[in-house]
């Protein structure tokens, strides 16, 4: 990152510093990208917001490192019950599996959460922070975009492209012209975030009470959230009186006076999603982008999702290895599945907070008759609602001249069991594949199957090429290649994915997405049509960002760690 007190280039412009900023940050971080982050705020926001993290949002805390830092501020496999109005369990969310590597359902503390996604910056000499520092001007130009910071030290940033991470009010939105099309709901909420947890048992609860709606939520480190409907009678400032909220404590706990109150707000549920993601160089990420309401605890997790299917792109781009048409398919990729968890978070909203008896009354109904089918008790106790990403067109492809197969993997999460390889036991796939591009084959060589010219196009890539297998044949040595890791099916994981698909051959994104999968012997034109679909150019070559390389290995912190943040 070159800079002086007045002026600074740099690859990546990332306005706001909250968690979707931070792990954008990361990500580019990682792949040796020049980013600077700025904020208008003077340090990190430091009361409970978001509560609940996904499967998804820890695979990609793991992908950039900081997955071991965040662990400490979770509450693994939290289970979530639904009561009606006398307390009688309508219906229970506890999933069970974790095929993605980790627990569906996760309470967390995102302050601390934040902190450590922050403090992985410092691994980085060529990524920044700057605080106190507004967006006043955001100028696109020939070949990147001219940005004036303001605060007590003014500073004008040459970026390349500019995301704007900064929230559902997002300055970014607004001088993109870029509209925020949905609705606001008129219905408020009073959230409350307790310390020394009143009921300190771990688990979750929203109460569909016509009385009242509400949610009592446990997070980590002793922190419980209380969230009450606020009466249309009501107003803003009753619900603000400390009386108020004894009165609303006094349904849930014995001695309401003697809570320790971190902080309280009072809310309205808004689902929005802009125009665009993208206009030229400029993206929006994160509630920027779209806004849902609470109730399947998304909203967070929706934001780490855009950074992770944004990133990887940007740093194609920008390392010179993908055209960058790439990033057209970051909106293509993300609306759809934004716009699904908006639908879905805002009727389960209209689900819960009937304050109608005879309606909430046919709801109760309604929702124990289907409990009583075991294949709907499983649908809503395993989460099989929630929508999962699955992208039919953008980054992806299919052989060329053969139809999509129903039920194909591609645009689909690939599955992270833990597996073993000759020098390590008991690892988490990704942590085998690394941080980029991976090709996998069950049961062959995949320089063989490629072919040496395909092989190659992903070896300048930077791809990592791997060979999985039944753990029994993990020890033998007849088709060791030194540019091959050699996986062991530890748990006969990999192996029934594969007896469920056709496909043996798997291109993998950066974001674990399957960018391509086919049997064996279309492997070399499946190859093909991903390098143009990606729009990738597999030539090595020269970068354009500080570090001159198409990967960055993060080194151990030095003293000059920090040196970008202090001068950008």
């Amino acid at each position: 990152m070159t800079s002086d007190s007045h002026r600074t280039e740099v690859d990546v412009l990332v306005v706001g510093a909250g968690p979707v900023g931070l792990t954008l940050a990361n990500i580019l971080g990682l792949q040796g990208v020049r980013t600077l982050v700025a904020e208008e705020r003077s340090t990190l926001i430091d009361y409970p917001r978001g509560v609940g993290l996904d499967d998804e949002g820890l695979r990609t805390f793991q992908s950039i490192g900081l997955v071991d830092r965040v662990l400490p501020h979770t509450v693994p496999n939290q289970i979530l019950r639904f009561y009606d109005a006398k307390r009688r369990v309508l219906a229970e969310m506890a999933p069970p599996d974790a095929r993605f590597g980790w627990p569906k359902r996760n309470g967390f503390v995102q302050p601390l959460v934040d902190a450590e996604l922050l403090g992985g910056l410092d691994r980085f000499d060529h990524v920044g922070v700057r605080w106190n520092s507004p967006m006043l001007r955001c100028a696109p130009g020939d070949g990147g975009v001219g940005v004036e910071l303001g605060g007590a030290q003014p500073l004008t940033v040459q970026a390349h492209y500019v995301v704007g991470c900064d929230g559902g009010r997002s300055i970014t939105r607004g001088m993109m012209g870029v509209s925020f099309d949905g609705t606001t709901s008129p219905t408020r909420w009073l959230v409350v975030d307790i310390a020394n947890d009143p009921l300190g048992h771990p688990n979750s609860e929203v109460g569909a009470d016509p009385e009242r709606p509400y949610a009592s939520i446990s997070i980590a480190h002793g922190i419980r959230r209380f969230e009450f409907m606020i009466h249309a009678h009501e107003t803003d400032q009753q619900a603000e009186d400390p009386a108020f909220l004894r009165q609303m404590l006094a349904r849930m706990v014995p001695y309401p006076d003697r809570v320790e109150v971190i902080r309280r707000r009072v809310y309205t549920h808004h689902s929005r999603i802009a125009g665009a993601f993208r206009n030229g160089r400029t993206l929006l990420a994160g509630d920027a982008a779209h806004l849902m309401p609470v109730w399947q605890g998304q909203g967070y997790n929706s934001g780490i999702r855009d950074a992770a299917n944004l990133g990887w792109k940007l740093a194609a781009v920008v390392q010179g290895q993908a055209d960058e048409a790439l990033l057209d398919t970051y909106d293509l990729e993300r609306r759809k599945h934004a716009r699904a968890m908006i639908d879905l978070s805002t009727m389960v909203g209209r689900v819960i907070s009937p304050t109608n008896r005879r309606l909430a009354s046919a709801r109760d109904a309604v929702i124990r008759s289907a409990s009583i089918v075991p294949s709907l008790k499983r649908y809503v106790l395993e989460m099989r609602f929630k929508p999962m990403p699955r992208y039919e067109h953008g980054a992806v492809a299919h052989p060329p001249g053969v139809p999509p197969r129903p039920g194909s993997p591609t645009g689909t999460l690939f599955i992270q069991p833990r597996v073993d390889t000759r020098t390590q036991r008991d690892v988490l796939l990704d942590d085998v594949l690394g941080t980029w591009f991976a090709v996998l084959c069950w049961n062959n060589n995949p320089r063989k199957i490629l072919g040496e010219c395909a092989f190659e196009d992903w070896k300048a890539l930077g791809a990592r090429f791997v060979a999985l297998r039944p753990l029994t044949q993990l020890g033998w040595t007849g088709q060791d290649d030194a540019d091959v890791v050699v996986v062991g099916d530890r748990g006969g994981h990999l192996k029934a994915w594969f007896d469920q698909h056709e496909e043996s051959v798997v291109f993998l994104r950066p974001d674990r997405c399957v960018a391509g999968a086919c049997i064996a012997q279309r492997a070399t034109e499946l190859s093909t049509a991903l390098i143009e679909a990606l729009s990738l150019t597999p030539k090595g070559g020269e970068s354009d960002s500080a570090t001159g390389s198409l990967l960055y290995v993060p080194q151990p912190a030095t003293e000059s760690t920090g040196a970008a943040a202090g001068s950008a």
